[in-house]
């Protein structure tokens, strides 16, 4: 692992998590596939790991008034449970068709941001 690969991976990722609200799925998992050679299982599971120090990003918008907390309380309690069974459900299938799976469902997201307002 290179540390230096690894600390620009973050910085990408953080910078446009903080600018667009995107980093672990859209921008660091593709980047550690690529850069750190990680197989999707492993990828997935660190961004995962990364996205609990999103709380400093998420800091710099409350102070603006921009954090709806209840909102995020309840989305959270869904994302929790969920990412529990996902993580459950991605464990069993193999690296190679959830990296497809997961390109698959990038470009749906694009095309409906793209396509529609």
């Amino acid at each position: 692992m290179n540390s230096i690969v690894c600390v620009g991976i973050g910085l990408t990722g953080g910078v446009l998590s903080g600018l667009m609200g995107v980093g672990g799925g859209i921008v660091l998992i593709p980047l550690m596939i690529a850069f750190l050679k990680m197989t999707q299982h492993q990828a997935q599971g660190t961004s995962l790991a990364v996205i609990t120090l999103s709380l400093f990003s998420m800091l710099a918008y409350y102070k603006k008034g921009y954090v709806n907390i209840s909102a995020a309380v309840f989305i959270g309690i869904g994302f929790a449970a969920g990412g529990i069974l996902g993580a459950h459900f991605a464990a069993l299938i193999p690296s190679e068709i959830l990296k497809k799976c997961f390109a698959v469902l990038m470009i749906i997201v694009g095309l409906k941001i793209i396509i529609f307002k």
